[in-house]
């Protein structure tokens, strides 16, 4: 029995919307390493990148659990909700932390998709996972900040009109907490490009406009100041615990894809006279799968709700994330398997979800981090850095 799964008008929706972008559509584009404007425009035209936007600026008004239901069809769907994700989990910062003002300013043209706010830039090449190290800076100067620095593994940016941006206001040595320091400026792209910001386009094993960013003297209004300065860290926490709640249920929309593809070819593929998933040696790591993803969405769901309640959600977006990322790999390793020969050739799909799948081990924060971070903070063990 599956896992009860919220907002069914909403899956059932998206699910119909994803059929209009079927594998084929998806394989054009990563040969291509192309963008996936259409069916991203087609998303926005629905409403559903507007879910968590209240409705007094246009949007849905929803909880992030309804971004949840969202991204999952997506993947379950076999499309890729990177394309546009970052859209729900920026709310997390922006809807939280964002003055009226700027929730004004930007949030109705968010919501009826005039304006793109796609990017979200922490990391660079030096300091990695260790925010609290990084060395862009932003120093005030009259009415502006004055940016200079580098990002890296930044994603979408050539196809957003606006970005979250965190950097350095007080150098980290002068600063009583590690944390400390750092302030969100909300970026218009639109201005920057040429203008103290170069985008340079990383080339990477799945289709991801994953860019590389170089600041040299932007100048970004003061007014695009998100929360208060120094509070940086603060605030992008909310939009990192967001990230990796939507992203883990993204991968139990791929774990789901991957099993019910599995268990659909085991059913049909004939070898030695049978159907190969009469075998327990096929239907019991199917059956392992499913378990592990069904396990793994109820933590999703958890995470949610308690982010939604405005609780702490921090362990448990970790937690999430990382149980379902391994849900997914471990779904999609048996779906390869399962198919065989067949797992590697591109008109099945399976090595093209396979690929997107194996990010999320990775990013947006590493499994080691994810199993340091409950060590140190659920466990009292003691920190090793």
């Amino acid at each position: 029995m599956a896992t009860e799964q919220a907002y069914p008008e909403i899956r059932e929706a998206v699910a119909a919307l994803c059929a209009r972008y079927p594998g084929e559509y998806w394989r054009g584009l990563d040969d291509a390493k192309a963008y996936p404007t259409e069916f991203v425009q087609a998303l926005t035209d629905a409403g559903f990148l507007a879910t968590l936007i209240p409705e007094e600026y246009g949007g849905a008004g929803l909880p992030l659990e309804a971004g949840c239901a969202v991204l999952e069809e997506v993947h379950r769907s076999g499309g890729n909700g990177a394309a546009c994700h970052a859209q729900m989990y920026t709310m997390g910062t922006l809807l939280r932390h964002g003055s009226a003002a700027q929730k004004q300013q930007y949030l109705p043209a968010i919501a009826d998709g005039s304006l793109r706010l796609q990017a979200f830039a922490v990391t660079e090449p030096t300091s990695g996972t260790d925010t609290s190290r990084i060395r862009t800076r932003a120093v005030r100067d009259g009415d502006d900040y004055v940016v200079s620095g580098q990002k890296v593994f930044i994603s979408r940016t050539e196809h957003s009109d606006l970005m979250i941006l965190l950097a350095r206001t007080t150098p980290r040595e002068e600063c009583a907490k590690h944390t400390d320091g750092m302030s969100v400026l909300l970026v218009d792209m639109r201005e920057a490009r040429g203008n103290g910001l170069e985008i340079s386009p990383i080339d990477t094993v799945m289709n991801h406009a994953s860019t590389e960013l170089f600041f040299d003297e932007l100048r970004v209004p003061a007014a695009n100041l998100v929360g208060a300065e120094g509070q940086g860290f603060r605030c992008i926490l909310d939009g990192m615990n967001a990230e990796r709640i939507l992203i883990g249920a993204e991968c139990i929309g791929d774990a789901r894809w991957f099993t019910e593809k599995a268990s659909a070819y085991a059913r049909e593929r004939e070898v030695f006279g049978r159907p190969i998933g009469a075998n327990q040696g096929v239907q019991f790591p199917i059956a392992r799968a499913h378990i592990q993803t069904e396990a793994a969405a109820l933590m999703v769901q958890h995470a949610a709700r308690l982010y939604d309640s405005g609780q702490s959600a921090g362990s448990e977006a970790n937690m999430a994330k990382l149980l379902a990322s391994e849900a997914a790999w471990a779904a999609g390793d048996t779906c390869v398997q399962t198919y065989g020969g067949y797992g590697f050739a591109r008109d099945y799909d399976v090595e093209r979800k396979f690929r997107e799948t194996r990010l999320y081990q990775v990013a947006p924060v590493s499994t080691n981090l994810i199993l340091s971070h409950i060590a140190t903070r659920e466990l009292d063990l003691p920190r090793s850095f």
